[in-house]
């Protein structure tokens, strides 16, 4: 069983209570608009990291993330990429993308509007953690925790860290 630390759009602002709700996970994942090499950095030093760039990110964190990135967290297929939509309105090609890889997660971030959806057609959950940065026109700074454990995702959680 691993534990995840899930959070998206920093945009070059990590609150340090993010280190204490993420403690016990065993990996975070960040799904892009990480901002600067800095947040990169501090994530990497704290957990081992994965993740994808966005659209604000320079080309330091483009050269060491993809834009895309499928992978698999136990026995989970896990599909991240930053601009990607939700249910009934992915971005422009993510539907068909998923169709092809086939993922029992499909993670994304870019709207910093914290969605957990399960999209029955394709047999995928669907996160999207928010935003936990200072950018943007959310009011909360969110993240998400979950579990998975073999062939199942459970234990989510969602976690507000206050207001920007």
């Amino acid at each position: 069983m691993k534990t995840i630390g899930l959070l998206s759009d920093t945009h070059g602002h990590l609150p340090e209570n993010v280190f204490t709700h993420f403690k016990d996970c065993d990996e975070v994942w960040h799904a892009g608009d990480f901002g600067t090499e800095e947040v990169v950095q501090k994530l990497k030093a704290f957990k081992p990291l994965r993740g994808v760039y966005g659209n604000i990110d320079g080309q330091e964190i483009r050269s060491e993330f993809p834009l895309e990135n499928i992978f698999y967290c136990e026995e989970v297929k896990v599909l991240m990429k930053h601009i990607g939509g939700y249910p009934k309105k992915y971005a422009p090609g993510v539907k068909d993308l998923i169709k092809k890889e086939k993922p029992q997660l499909f993670i994304s971030g870019h709207s910093h509007i914290l969605k957990i959806i399960y999209d029955k057609e394709l047999e995928c959950l669907h996160i999207n953690p928010g935003a936990c940065g200072l950018q943007g026109w959310h009011q909360v700074k969110t993240l998400v925790k979950f579990s998975i454990d073999g062939k199942e995702i459970r234990d989510c959680k969602i976690i507000e860290l206050g207001k920007k």
